[in-house]
C-alpha cells in the first residue's frame, strides 16, 4: 500500500534539509517525506500527487519566502488537498501572522523555529495532526465496503456509525459506480438485500442493523461486571469527562452510550472557541482523544448500548439496558445530551435519511461538492457546518427564523459567514415544504414578514433547529422540568423532594434522587457549550465522592 505523504517546504535549504531530516527520522516507515524550496515548486508536487491519488496527510511551509510566503501556498493547497493537516513554520516575530492564517486560512498549527529538541517542540505537534488526519482518512486504509443508494436512510445510518467510531469505510454507489451495479445485480432481492456490507475478513451482512454491525466490529455492549461504584449514562462532552475524572481516581466506572462517544458534540465539524486548540479541531477529533484517555484509565465503554428503564434497590440503581441486561451502580450520573428537534414541514419525515439530515452529517459532504446546499437553524452549530459545507458546495444557503444570526451565533462566526461569497443567508425565513419522490429536490422557503413563497432547488439540507433532552427513559424516577430536562441543586422545589431521605440538601448538581447527578446539556438551564458540558462532568466527580463517602 502507497504511503500518505508529508510535504514540507522551505526557501532555505538548511532549514529544508533539517526539518525533512527530523521529519523522516520519526515518521519515514509510515509515510513519505518530499521537499519543494518554493510554494510554486510544491504546489507543482502537490498537482503531481493529486494526478497519481496519492494520499497527503501533512504539509509544513514556511510563512517568509519569496514570490508565494506560506500562507499563501497552504491556503492554496487546501483547493487540492482539503482534508490534509497543515502547519506553518515562523519566527518568533511571526506569530501575529500565524494567528491571522489560522483564522482566515484555518491553518492546523504554527510551529515556531528553531523547533529544538524535535522531540519536546516537533513531535507532539506532528503526533498529533498525523493522528487527526489517520482519525479522518477513510481510503487507502481497509475497512468495511458499503454497497447502496446515496439516497437510503440505511447507508447513511450505517455510514454515520462507523465514521463516529472512527472505522474506516469505503462506499459503493448502486446509482453511480459500476462495481456497485454489478454488486447490486448479481443479488437475489436487492430492495431486501441492501445495503451490503463487506468486512475485511470477506464476510457479507445484508441490510445489517447498527447493533449486528457493531457485533461484527467488537465493540463492547455487554458489562464485564454486575455493579459498579460509578455508571454514566450518555457519552458525550459531559460523561466522558466524569468518566475520566471518576476513573482516575479510583471509581470503577462504567460508561453507556446509545450511539457513539462524543454525543452530538462529536457530529460537529468544528469546535473553534474550546481552550488549549487555538486552531479548533472537529467533534470527532474531541470525541476521539476522550475516549482514548478515558479508556488509559479503564473505564469500560459500552457503545451501542440504550438504557431503557431506570429503578432502585437500597442505595443502589439499576439501570436495564435495551438487550434486558441489568447493571447496578453505587453513583451514577446522567449526561444523555439532547437530540435536534424534527422539522415540523411537509415533506421532511418521508425524506429523512434521502437528502434531510440532522446535524452535520459529514459523511455526505462528499455527495455535496458542486451542489446547492440547505441549512436551518441559527446557532453555532449550523454556523460551523455553512462554514464547512462551504468547502464543498458550490452555494450554502443558511436559513434563519430570527432577524439576526447574531442573536444565538458567536460573532466569529458571524463575521467569517458574512465573508465568505458562496454564503447566502436568509433571515426571518422558514421552511414551509419539502418536495422530492426517492430523494430530497427541492424545498419551499417562506418569508415571515411578507408571507412570500419561493422555491429553492436542492438535494442537502441540514438541519439544526432547537434542542429535545433525551429524557423520555425516565418516566417519573426523577424530577424534570416541563421541557424534561433534569432539575438539579438548588433548582429542586420542596414538592420534587417529598421522598428526599437524607438531612441535608441536594448537592450542586445532584438530582432529586441521592446519589443521581447530571451534567451536560440534558440539565435544566445548563449552558450549551461543550467547555461548560467538561466542567460539569469534572466538578460532579467531586461529589460523587462526597456521597461515596458517606452512603
Amino acid at each position: 500500500m502507497e504511503k500518505p505523504v508529508i510535504l514540507t517546504v522551505d526557501d532555505d535549504p538548511q532549514v529544508l534539509r533539517s526539518i525533512a531530516r527530523d521529519l523522516r527520522q520519526r515518521y519515514g516507515e509510515e509515510y513519505s517525506v518530499l521537499r519543494a524550496e518554493s510554494g510554486p515548486q510544491g504546489l507543482q508536487a502537490l498537482d503531481e500527487l493529486v494526478e497519481a491519488a496519492s494520499p497527503v496527510a501533512l504539509l509544513v511551509s514556511d510563512q517568509r519566502m519569496p514570490n508565494m510566503d506560506g500562507v499563501t501556498f497552504l491556503t492554496e493547497a487546501r483547493h487540492r488537498y482539503p482534508d490534509s493537516k497543515r502547519a506553518l513554520l515562523t519566527a518568533y516575530a511571526d506569530t501575529d501572522a500565524a494567528i491571522a492564517a489560522i483564522n482566515q486560512s484555518q491553518v492546523d498549527y504554527y510551529l515556531t523555529k528553531p523547533w529544538d529538541p524535535p522531540s519536546e517542540r516537533l513531535y507532539p505537534v506532528i503526533d498529533d495532526l498525523l493522528e487527526d488526519w489517520k482519525a479522518g482518512h477513510k481510503l487507502g486504509y481497509g475497512g468495511v465496503r458499503i454497497i447502496g443508494s446515496r439516497w437510503m436512510p440505511e447507508v447513511h445510518t450505517l455510514k454515520d456509525f462507523l465514521a463516529r467510531n472512527h472505522a474506516p469505510y469505503e462506499f459503493l454507489d448502486v446509482e453511480q459506480e459500476e462495481t456497485a451495479k454489478a454488486i447490486a445485480a448479481k443479488l437475489d432481492s436487492p430492495a431486501t438485500q441492501l445495503p451490503l456490507l463487506v468486512l475485511t475478513s470477506g464476510e457479507k451482512l445484508y441490510a445489517p442493523t447498527v447493533a449486528q454491525l457493531a457485533q461484527k466490529l467488537g465493540l463492547r455492549t455487554a458489562a464485564a461486571a454486575e455493579t459498579y461504584d460509578f455508571a454514566i449514562v450518555g457519552g458525550g462532552p459531559a460523561g466522558l469527562a466524569a468518566a475520566v475524572y471518576g476513573a482516575s481516581e479510583g471509581l470503577k466506572t462504567v460508561l453507556i452510550e446509545r450511539e457513539a462517544p462524543g454525543g452530538q458534540a462529536g457530529t460537529s465539524s468544528r469546535i473553534e472557541n474550546y481552550l488549549g486548540f487555538p486552531s479548533g479541531l472537529s467533534g470527532g477529533d474531541l470525541a476521539r482523544r476522550a475516549v482514548t484517555q478515558a479508556r488509559r484509565f479503564n473505564v469500560e465503554i459500552l457503545s451501542p448500548q440504550e438504557i431503557c428503564q431506570l429503578t432502585f434497590e437500597g442505595p443502589y440503581k439499576l439501570l436495564t439496558c435495551g438487550d434486558g441486561a441489568r447493571i447496578s451502580c453505587k453513583a451514577l450520573m446522567l449526561s444523555t445530551g439532547v437530540r435536534w428537534r424534527q422539522l415540523d414541514a411537509p415533506g421532511a419525515h418521508a425524506l429523512t435519511g434521502r437528502g434531510i439530515y440532522y446535524g452535520a452529517a459529514t459523511t455526505e459532504a462528499l455527495h455535496t461538492n458542486g451542489e446547492d446546499v440547505c441549512i436551518v437553524g441559527a446557532g453555532n452549530s449550523a454556523g460551523q457546518a455553512a462554514m464547512y459545507f462551504a468547502e464543498h458546495a458550490s452555494r450554502v444557503v443558511l436559513v434563519v427564523r430570527g432577524r439576526s444570526i447574531g442573536e444565538k451565533m458567536s460573532q466569529y462566526l458571524v463575521d467569517r459567514l458574512q465573508s465568505l461569497p458562496n454564503v447566502a443567508i436568509r433571515l426571518h425565513t422558514e421552511i414551509s415544504a419539502c418536495h422530492g419522490e426517492s430523494h430530497l429536490d427541492g424545498i419551499t422557503l417562506r418569508d415571515r414578514d411578507s408571507d412570500d413563497q419561493e422555491r429553492v432547488e436542492t438535494k442537502f439540507l441540514f438541519v439544526f433547529i432547537g434542542a429535545e433532552p433525551n429524557t423520555a427513559w425516565l418516566n417519573g424516577s426523577i424530577a424534570r422540568d416541563a421541557h424534561g430536562f433534569v432539575l438539579t441543586g438548588t433548582d429542586l422545589k420542596a414538592e420534587q423532594l417529598g421522598e428526599w431521605p437524607l438531612p441535608r440538601e441536594p448537592y450542586l448538581l445532584e438530582a432529586s434522587v441521592p446519589g443521581v447527578f447530571a451534567a451536560g446539556d440534558v440539565r435544566h438551564e445548563s449552558i450549551k457549550r461543550v467547555a461548560s458540558a467538561v466542567g460539569e462532568g469534572s466538578v460532579a466527580v467531586h461529589f460523587v465522592h462526597q456521597y461515596l463517602a458517606v452512603s
